[in-house]
């Protein structure tokens, strides 16, 4: 009964449209209610993402917040420029190739490597915020603060989404009493939905933050209170010196955009491969008339997963951090290399083996898998100047790396780094180093007409699947000529090492039977996601949600 109330209060409060006012997007109420108090007060989109931000370290821990890091792309209407900052972790510089090796040289399981301080990187967050608010806040640094602040000192209702996150983790939290305290009972037990939870330990960060200003998180008690956090956690006690914190800065990095038919598609460039991966598979895909086969023809399907394979398998090999490594992202998306992957698709039989290719400019390198935990949070605002700003958010898996400090979460971030840093005697290209940022599927978009008009922005959670979620909305919104509410709604589809993986409990499930003729394995699976998105319609701006999820879309 709770969870259907807390749907239903979200449900009300998705808008139509917007006309000339502004929309926010974001996967819990209560975030996207602070974005829309930002706009209220006259704010910009940046001061309502950034807003939407702080609150959702209150409300959404397990997915987000201020000791975590993100990807952000804005739209500055009056300059008519697209920008976006890079606000990804870093490692600490006590971080060597072998950080996730055991004794033997082996790679550590991912459950013996994430929770405690090995996994946690420098946050990036509040600097991200920062540099974001002095090139386009209209609010000031202080207002920022207030909805979270509020959420943090009277407490917030605890939502069956937050139940259901504590659950997944809540038996790791013997070794870890400062988040037992914040999400469990006096008798260890976690909190269940309904309960009002409050958070005074993040309201004195959050006041100390709004009074002194970015620095306070780097230099001084907060940034003291993170480095003996990680150096004292019971489980993989490590470094993050208060240098490592007094040295992060947030990036300015050029976009990675793309046509797609009469569109021009722009995201993330690295350490992020969604941009780079979505316009990859685009550009494999454009040579088939979806918009003729629409989303209920098994074909359709089939070309997105064979171009989602194709694609994924360059991902691993060519993608990392660009400060540190080669990355070969014009080559990747070079119209040549991009017609010869293309004609290795087949409309009506699969592939079967799934190779990197060698894109032009690439540099020798072995491929390997990396992990991604599906968590993270996405929002997105436009205000009612036009300026867009679209933000995928994170502290990786289910409440980070499960270490607390001044009351919020630290991530756990590092674990996205290859575990093995090389193999056949060639480095792999997201293998750890001291003062890298790892790997990352976070995949902000946004999409202009054929008149350079912002007519979509949009993103998602999810871990590696995040890149997929955003394609698939894409493909609906570009090739099938859906609204953004309806493609979101499209089902997912992934892959495994031998299957093609389809939502479950939707009708491209109910087609499996006919999709597995020309696509081979398809297993329905459970495939989550978290889309938040704002479009252009004929009267105004429009937000949508997920109706997966709780998240809402509010006008200002």
């Amino acid at each position: 009964m709770l969870k259907r109330l807390f749907l239903l209060f979200a449900s009300l409060l998705v808008p139509v449209a917007a006309g000339a006012q502004g929309v926010v997007s974001a996967a819990e109420p209560r975030g996207a209610a602070a974005g829309q108090e930002m706009l209220r007060r006259g704010g910009s989109a940046a001061d309502a993402a950034m807003a939407t931000m702080l609150a959702l370290t209150v409300v959404e821990p397990q997915s987000s917040g201020i000791g975590g890091g993100g990807f952000l792309l804005y739209q500055d209407a009056a300059r008519g420029k697209l920008e976006t900052i890079d606000g990804r972790e870093t490692a600490p510089s006590s971080a060597r190739p072998d950080r996730f090796l055991d004794k033997d040289g082996k790679p550590l399981p991912f459950i013996d490597a994430f929770p405690g301080g090995l996994s946690v990187g420098v946050p990036g967050n509040i600097r991200l915020m920062a540099l974001a608010h002095r090139k386009w806040g209209k609010l000031s640094w202080a207002t920022l603060f207030k909805p979270a602040i509020r959420l943090a000192d009277k407490g917030f209702v605890v939502s069956p989404r937050l139940e259901q996150s504590i659950g997944q983790v809540s038996k790791l939290w013997v070794d870890f009493p400062e988040i037992r305290k914040l999400y469990a009972n006096p008798d260890g037990t976690p909190v269940k939905a309904g309960t009002t939870l409050r958070n005074p330990a993040l309201a004195r960060t959050l006041r100390m933050l709004a009074k002194r200003g970015p620095d306070a998180f780097y230099r001084g008690p907060i940034a003291a209170q993170i480095s003996a956090a990680v150096a004292t956690a019971k489980r993989n006690p490590t470094t993050l010196s208060l240098a490592d914190l007094a040295a992060y800065a947030a990036k300015e990095r050029p976009p990675v955009c793309a046509r797609y038919r009469v569109y021009r598609v722009c995201g993330m460039a690295p350490p992020s491969s969604g941009a780079t991966t979505i316009l990859e598979m685009l550009g494999l895909l454009e040579r088939f008339d979806l918009k003729a086969m629409g989303p209920r023809d098994p074909r359709s399907w089939h070309l997105i997963a064979e171009a989602m394979k194709l694609s994924y398998a360059d991902r691993e090999k060519w993608l990392g951090d660009s400060d540190f490594v080669t990355v070969p992202v014009t080559g990747l998306l070079d119209p040549a290399y991009l017609k010869s992957r293309s004609q290795l698709i087949s409309p009506d039989r699969p592939l079967g083996h799934y190779e990197a290719g060698d894109p032009p400019g690439a540099s020798p390198r072995t491929a390997a898998m990396s992990g991604e935990v599906p968590a993270t949070t996405h929002f997105v605002a436009v205000d009612e100047a036009g300026n867009v700003a679209t933000m995928t958010s994170t502290v990786e898996g289910p409440f980070g790396s499960q270490i607390v400090a001044g009351g919020f979460v630290l991530n756990n971030e590092l674990t996205d780094f290859t575990f093995v840093p090389e193999a056949n005697g060639a480095p792999i290209a997201n293998r750890v180093a001291a003062g890298k940022r790892p790997l990352s599927s976070m995949a902000p978009t946004i999409v202009y007409d054929a008149e350079g008009k912002v007519v979509l922005a949009l993103g998602s959670a999810g871990g590696k699947r995040i890149i997929m979620h955003v394609l698939k909305t894409l493909v609906g919104y570009m090739d099938f000529g859906l609204a953004a509410k309806d493609a979101i709604a499209l089902p997912n589809i992934y892959f495994s090492a031998d299957s093609t993986l389809v939502e479950q409990g939707t009708f491209l499930a109910d087609m499996a039977p006919d999709l597995s003729k020309i696509d081979g394995v398809v297993t329905p699976s459970a495939l989550t996601s978290k889309v938040n998105a704002i479009e252009r319609t004929t009267t105004g701006w429009s937000g949508a949600a997920d109706p997966r999820g709780d998240g809402v879309a509010l006008r200002e």
